[in-house]
């Protein structure tokens, strides 16, 4: 019986692991210059995002990601629903790009990864500076977008071993 317990809490947090580690994430805003290095950041919730809408179908979940963007605005002190709109639409484009490729490639999804963050990065610099005229830091938002995009391959080998290592419990449950 306790086996059978075991089982289904494994094959819950299986399941849930992308939420809990994006809602971690998104709550915790670990700020690095605390340790004394001024320009690094990157932003781990694009990638975790991106990651898991390409690798399965049933993705995260839009309301899941609507709410995980509203707590990272209120944590980051960004107008209401800024972060949710980007987190659905790279998650838009996360699916859009699982739905044309047939063979998935790392460098091409690592390039796709690329310009959708220039994309959001875009968006967001429109409706902050032209719309909430809010201050940004340009060379901060250089330094998050280049360090995002170099940690998508270390974190993608990560979540690749994160699903072959609790693959058997994907079907189950």
């Amino acid at each position: 019986m306790a086996n059978i317990t075991k089982s289904n809490l494994t094959v819950v947090l299986y399941n849930n692991f992308p939420i809990i580690l994006l809602f971690i994430s998104v709550i915790n805003d670990f700020d690095f210059n605390n340790l004394g290095l001024k320009y690094f950041s990157f932003n781990f919730s694009y990638i975790l995002i991106f990651c898991y809408t390409l690798k399965r179908r049933e993705g995260l979940g839009y309301i899941y990601l609507f709410m995980a963007g509203l707590f990272n605005d209120v944590i980051a002190g960004l107008p209401m629903g800024i972060s949710s709109l980007l987190f659905l639409l790279l998650c838009g484009f996360a699916s859009y790009l699982r739905n044309i490729t047939l063979r998935p490639n790392l460098v091409k999804d690592w390039i796709f990864f690329l310009i959708t963050i220039l994309v959001l990065n875009s968006l967001s610099y429109i409706c902050l500076v032209f719309i909430f005229d809010y201050e940004i830091n340009y060379i901060d938002k250089i330094v998050n977008i280049s360090f995002t995009f170099l940690f998508y391959i270390i974190f993608r080998y990560f979540f690749d071993f994160i699903e072959k290592f609790f693959g058997r419990y994907r079907n189950a449950g």
